[in-house]
């Protein structure tokens, strides 16, 4: 299971988790299109889709759907931003814009970090430049999403 805090400042969400499977097999579950689809969905929001230009500056674009959720009036989720680093098979740094944020929210930042351990790779995922409000909102959802990170990294076939 993920351990995540709201940092000291309250404008930043940590997660980290110990991932059964290589740094190179996450970063791939982080980068490629076709995977991130797949584990970036569960039974409340349905991703429909993810295009993922996996290069520093490449952009990367999300729609997710949901039946019974609604955010600020809207239940088409949609995020996108800018790849800000790209360290392949050890960090991952994008710019992160939602639709669903209350207006005039500025751009936020998710960062990876992949690191080799005994057990597999080690995840730190940071997501900062957040208002108070939008960590603990956010400190809600990152551990599912991580969580589901995992079981996709470790289900996948060796």
């Amino acid at each position: 299971m993920a351990t995540t805090i709201v940092t000291p400042a309250q404008d930043a969400v940590v997660s980290e988790i110990e991932i059964a499977a290589p740094p190179e097999r996450v970063f791939q579950a982080l980068t490629a299109s076709d995977q991130l689809v797949r584990w970036w969905t569960n039974d409340i929001c349905k991703a429909e889709l993810w295009k993922m230009d996996a290069r520093r500056g490449g952009r990367w674009h999300c729609r997710m759907r949901s039946e019974t959720l609604s955010i600020n009036g809207t239940s088409v989720f949609e995020a996108n931003g800018e790849i800000l680093e790209f360290d392949p098979p050890r960090l991952l740094v994008y710019s992160w814009l939602t639709n669903w944020a209350p207006p005039a929210t500025p751009e936020s930042v998710v960062r990876w970090e992949l690191a080799a351990s005994a057990g597999g790779t080690k995840v730190k995922m940071t997501h900062s430049g957040l208002s108070a409000d939008l960590a603990k909102d956010y400190s809600n959802g990152w551990p599912d999403v991580v969580s589901r990170l995992k079981n996709f990294a470790e289900a996948w076939p060796r």
